[in-house]
């Protein structure tokens, strides 16, 4: 019988806290709520003639690699 998800989990885990990594974890919006759309048009709106985020956007532009990207 092979071993259980939680066993192959806490092997691999271990394996790389012995390689020098630890775990971190990240909260990050969640997309699929009710109203993340709308929410995310009205801040974009607001910045709409910003010149801060103009020059943002174009060092963003300037500083990408999109090769291979389509």
């Amino acid at each position: 019988m092979g071993t259980s998800t939680s066993e192959r989990v806490h092997k691999h885990r271990t394996a790389l806290r012995a390689s020098g990594l630890r775990p971190v974890q990240i909260w990050v919006p969640d997309t699929r709520r009710a109203g993340f759309a709308e929410e995310c048009r009205r801040q974009s709106q607001l910045l709409r003639g910003d010149a801060h985020e103009r020059e943002t956007a174009d060092w963003l532009e300037a500083a990408g690699d999109r090769e291979g990207w389509q």
